[in-house]
């Protein structure tokens, strides 16, 4: 259940202790004294990911080491990797808030759950095998990768539950086509995330699984996944409000939005013990919704991440991201999923953009150029040109795609 705001403040103001006494970096930074509301909070410092790599490995820790049970971290692919630990107590929540996940999809003890989220150091694989098993379902700990024995295993074990990126969820869903295997999988829910994906891409996955398809929420940073998750209304995704305290910004100001407003949401960890995080700049971009949703949660909602600030992309001044386009390409029908936007500049020359995307299997071609460019300057007055790509011809992700190349960087 979610907290009182008097809870809140009490929980606050123990985390703000906590952190003051244990962290060097956070005691530096933070005012003295107790939060008597929570509209003090805005005044707090935010925490972003260069503290995070400023501090590696273990400076932002709050637990000596003998405490920590397990570490997991970023892949570091942009500089040095963000790290987080978990005391068994952590451990112990954060496989309380992924039953939770599963439970929204009506998860029990009698599913087969296929676990195609990463293992290792990635948070992904971890978090959904400790909720899987605390429901007491039947894990099949699959990892990413190996698509023909994926598809194998969803037909001979009877998979009912999926989880995976969205992008390899298509990937699994062309394997499965290919195979004329459709009739033979049982899968009836599937949980996607750790990329932003639009409804036009659930549709996608929906038809080509068969399975009811939920947006999640979490990041390395907060401990993984398991921040927030959809409701069969999908519309929205509710927040774990009594784990997380949810705020969203004006990236430019870093002032608060009032609800209903779109902007950067900024997280705070309230029970986690190895690695709290004070005011996290997320740079993902939603909005928060203070109205009740049908389903009778009484935990507040989000919506969708539509993109991340830093992911977007400035062409001749306006301001793009990709999700964006992805919406307006599965508009149109006879496209799918499956594309790549390649931004260049060249010498005195404005910036151009091309749109490779593929085709669905059997579509006809003719037209399809013509009806992406349209819709896209039509909708976001942005001229692009648009290549038409035969199913397959694009590289396929077993994790995160790889969705924009920026040559202007090169």
């Amino acid at each position: 259940m979610p907290l009182t705001e008097t809870e809140t403040v009490h929980r606050w103001n123990a985390l703000l202790e906590q952190v003051r006494q244990r962290v060097p970096f956070y005691a530096a930074r933070l005012p003295a004294g107790r939060l008597a509301s929570l509209e003090e909070v805005g005044e707090l410092p935010f925490t972003t990911k260069d503290d995070f790599r400023d501090n590696y490995p273990f400076g932002l820790f709050a637990t000596p080491p003998e405490e920590v049970v397990r570490v997991h971290m970023s892949s570091g692919t942009t500089g040095r990797p963000v790290v987080t630990g978990y005391t068994r107590n952590d451990l112990d929540l954060w496989a309380e808030c992924m039953e939770r996940v599963l439970r929204a999809g009506d998860v029990s003890a009698t599913d087969v759950v296929q676990n195609a989220y990463g293992y290792g150091l990635f948070t992904g694989g971890f978090g959904f095998h400790m909720g899987a098993e605390r429901i007491g379902s039947t894990v099949v700990p699959t990892s990413s990768g190996v698509t023909q024995r994926q598809v194998m295993l969803l037909r001979d074990l009877g998979t009912t539950v999926l989880t995976c990126t969205p992008s390899y969820a298509l990937v699994l869903s062309e394997a499965i086509e290919s195979q004329a295997a459709r009739g033979e999988i049982r899968l009836r829910a599937g949980f996607f995330g750790a990329e932003p994906w639009t409804d036009g891409m659930r549709q996608e996955i929906e038809r080509g699984l068969g399975l009811e398809a939920f947006d999640i929420y979490g990041l390395t940073e907060l401990g993984g996944p398991g921040v927030a998750v959809e409701c069969h209304r999908h519309d929205g995704l509710h927040l774990f409000e009594d784990h997380y305290y949810a705020e969203v910004i004006d990236p430019e100001t870093g002032v608060a939005v009032p609800s209903g407003h779109p902007g950067e949401l900024v997280l705070t960890s309230l029970r986690r013990e190895a690695s709290p995080v004070i005011r996290y700049r997320t740079r993902d971009r939603t909005v928060l919704l203070d109205e009740p949703c049908p389903c009778g949660s009484p935990f507040r909602r989000m919506r969708k991440i539509s993109g991340r600030t830093d992911d977007m992309l400035v062409v001749r001044g306006e301001n793009v991201f990709p999700s964006q386009i992805e919406e307006l390409l599965l508009q149109v029908d006879g496209l799918t999923g499956n594309y790549q936007l390649v931004v260049d500049r060249q010498a005195r020359r404005l910036d151009s953009v091309q749109v490779r995307v593929e085709a669905r299997e059997g579509a006809e071609e003719v037209g399809l150029r013509q009806r992406a460019e349209e819709r896209i300057r039509e909708t976001m007055g942005l001229s692009v040109a648009v290549t038409v790509l035969a199913p397959g011809a694009l590289p396929r992700s077993e994790g995160k795609a790889r969705r924009v190349i920026d040559l202007r960087e090169l």
